[in-house]
């Protein structure tokens, strides 16, 4: 346009404004009338949805009020252009924001439902985020008239190189990917390593996973360590375990006694200490005769791995103290010493003699 600009042209491009800010503002308090709605909701993805609108929805309603003032302007063809490639970009940028927000806080939302603990897997919620800005980066200079096809061949060329100088970083992810698509492992698991590491999961993100051990501590494991080790998960299949007792009794006890008094001591355990499961059925199995005692097996059930320690701690303190007070007596390894002319003679549980010349002192004691 090569007219001049007038007041008229200043207060429509102002009412355009105006309207603009004011349908922002009553757009963003209707949402939040929605968001507080959204919280009384058994579902949290609602909650990121409304939460990404607020954001998007007022922005969109300014730039449309900024649009419609430069319009009213007169404005040269080539400022006009380029104030609505500005508004559109402002408005890409807005969205890609936005969408990567809501979509990551839409994926961990699923992942925490599915895994059922607090924890996030950090993994894909950071891959999904990288993906969608990169798209928006790549719309917004296709917007700005920029050729994305020499980049996207630039980038494929430099992905290749990239890709050998990032062989373990890459194994690792993709170890991490393949670890939780095949829910092997998820966040909240108690796991065992055959190197001897275990403890809860905390968290599995791009390069590694974070194990919290009992006397928590955090222990880092590569996902392609992680993934290539032999592994023992105690939450999988169910949560529920299974631990065994080995205890044994002296040759004149009575067995039968002995089974009833365990079996009451067991029942009072796992109803009185947090972390049992009295719906589980318990057990006593004689299955040894030992050098100098029967010995058995008792079979309890424990909520999760970390519940077995204390209830070992209290089974084993009441069952000693009730053995007692039947009169159940516990026998201890023994050792007989028989002395012969010129020299001492110990017989071992197996047969086998050690003999000691007259004069030295054997460095085992002797029970």
């Amino acid at each position: 346009m090569n007219r001049e600009l007038t007041m008229h042209d200043l207060v429509i491009a102002g009412i355009a404004m105006a309207a603009g800010l004011l349908a922002a503002f009553l757009l963003r308090m209707l949402l939040r009338w929605l968001g507080k709605h959204a919280d009384r909701t058994r579902w949290t993805g609602d909650e990121v949805i409304v939460a990404a609108l607020r954001t998007v929805v007022p922005w969109a309603a300014v730039v449309a009020g900024a649009a419609a003032a430069a319009a009213a302007l007169p404005l040269t063809r080539t400022v006009h252009r380029n104030v609505n490639q500005g508004l559109t970009v402002l408005l890409i940028l807005v969205v890609t924001i936005s969408a990567a927000r809501m979509v990551a806080g839409l994926i961990r939302t699923v992942t925490q439902a599915r895994s059922g603990v607090a924890g996030s897997a950090t993994i894909f919620v950071n891959i999904t985020r990288v993906v969608v800005m990169a798209i928006g980066c790549l719309v917004v200079l296709q917007t700005l008239g920029i050729s994305i096809a020499p980049l996207l061949t630039a980038l494929g060329v430099g992905g290749l190189a990239v890709a050998l100088a990032l062989q373990d970083t890459l194994a690792n992810l993709f170890a991490g990917i393949h670890i939780l698509a095949s829910k092997t492992v998820q966040p909240g698991d108690y796991i065992r390593l055959s190197s001897g590491e275990e403890g809860y999961v905390t968290d599995i993100n791009w390069r590694q996973t974070t194990v919290r051990n009992l006397s928590n501590n955090l222990v880092i494991i590569p996902n392609g360590q992680l993934a290539g080790t032999n592994m023992t998960n105690y939450n999988r299949p169910e949560q529920d375990l299974t631990i065994l007792l080995g205890a044994g009794v002296a040759y004149d006890s009575d067995l039968e006694h002995v089974e009833r008094v365990t079996m009451e001591v067991i029942a009072e355990v796992m109803t009185e200490i947090t972390g049992a499961m009295p719906d589980h059925e318990p057990a006593v199995r004689f299955h040894t005769f030992g050098d100098s005692r029967i010995g058995f097996t008792i079979i309890l059930g424990v909520g999760e791995f970390s519940d077995q320690f204390r209830i070992k701690h209290e089974f084993i303190k009441r069952l000693h103290k009730r053995y007692h007070e039947e009169g159940i007596r516990i026998p201890s390894p023994t050792r007989t010493v028989a002395l012969q002319q010129g020299a001492v003679s110990i017989p071992q549980q197996r047969g086998a003699e050690i003999v000691v010349e007259p004069g030295e002192i054997p460095s085992a004691r002797l029970g």
